[in-house]
């Protein structure tokens, strides 16, 4: 009986940016989809013309900005907002939110509270504790319990062509990853189960670094050897910083980790790649920033792991040389020379400790 209802029940997604579409756009290869918007211009536009900034929509889609209506009939949630807006959309329908319903997120950030009066420039050093990745806000601000996170190559205007992809849905409980597999699994788009909800989130969020240096790489005129070095070199990087942040290395190894970066790091449909080439261009960020529709999440990843990397004494020196190159008027040149003149044999010392 539970299953039946569950199937008549539209799905929703909130978050109707690039990726929230594309999400939106799987779903309804099998459901019912309820968008949601703030912007009630954008809800008429895809309303009307089943269309938004050139990503078409499938006509199971209806977009709505009634948050009360949308979680009074879905019970499964795909929240897709940047990791600025996230914590906040969770206190919104905090009150609406109930045991029953199944969050699965597709934000590839992080998220810290600063003291009332701080930015983030006043804090030198960032523990564990103050750096949360949405799951975490989730359990912070809901009472939901079944939470997981969608993270993979997934690469929004490959997904809005139909291009054969794949993605990881991560939970602890085996029935989030069989609700995404279900609703979002079709003969171009493979879904995988992992049950470590943290590795392949932060995997998903650390990936977003090592694509800036791979977007500055190439606007500096570099070839492909030196992107296989930046690579191999930015994987070892993330798993550091995975490790000093409760990750198991296992999920950098697959598709949410290498996967992903190996995407990121060839895509100039990426926003975070974007970033890089046009810093390395000569383009201040600021001026950069404003100029995109939608958020690079690494920008932010980048000032929170620096910190972090400050408090744990992590080797993060792609984190750093860039975070140079984004708030210290470095350029992406000198940045680069500082990179390549770092000895690396310890990297291999590292290696050992996979076993």
């Amino acid at each position: 009986m539970g299953m039946t209802s569950e199937k008549k029940r539209p799905v929703a997604v909130l978050g109707a940016g690039s990726f929230g579409i594309s999400v939106a756009n799987l779903l309804a290869t099998h459901d019912q989809v309820l968008l949601y918007s703030r912007s009630i211009e954008s809800i008429e536009e895809m309303n009307r013309e089943h269309c938004k900034k050139g990503y078409k929509l499938h006509d199971n889609i209806t977009a709505t900005n009634d948050l009360e209506s949308i979680l009074k009939e879905c019970h499964l949630i795909f929240p897709v907002v940047p990791s600025y807006a996230f914590r906040d959309l969770m206190r919104t329908i905090s009150p609406m939110l109930h045991p029953y319903h199944i969050l699965i997120h597709g934000t590839k950030g992080l998220d810290i509270q600063i003291p009332e009066g701080k930015t983030l420039d006043d804090i030198e050093n960032l523990s564990r504790k103050e750096v949360k990745t949405m799951s975490e806000v989730i359990a912070d601000e809901t009472s939901v319990i079944r939470v997981g996170c969608l993270a993979g190559p997934n690469l929004a205007k490959e997904l809005a062509d139909n291009q054969p992809a794949a993605t990881v849905v991560a939970s602890h409980f085996e029935e989030v990853i069989s609700m995404g597999i279900k609703h979002l699994r079709n003969d171009r788009f493979q879904v995988y189960g992992n049950s470590d909800l943290i590795g392949i989130e932060l995997a998903g969020v650390l990936k977003n670094i090592i694509a800036i240096a791979a977007g500055a790489l190439h606007g500096l005129g570099m070839g492909e050897n030196a992107k296989g070095l930046l690579i191999s070199r930015g994987m070892i990087e993330i798993m550091y910083m995975g490790r000093a942040m409760g990750g198991d290395l296992r999920a950098f190894l697959g598709l949410a980790g290498i996967g992903d970066l190996v995407a990121t790091c060839n895509s100039t449909h990426s926003r975070n790649f974007t970033v890089g080439y046009r810093l390395a261009k000569g383009e201040k960020l600021d001026s950069i920033i404003e100029s995109m529709d939608e958020v690079a999440e690494g920008v932010n990843t980048i000032k929170i792991m620096k910190r972090l990397t400050n408090y744990y004494k992590v080797r993060a020196p792609i984190t750093q040389a860039l975070y140079t190159v984004l708030y210290k008027d470095v350029s992406a040149e000198e940045a680069l020379q500082y990179l390549m003149n770092i000895p690396f044999n310890v990297d291999i010392e590292f290696l050992k400790k996979l076993d």
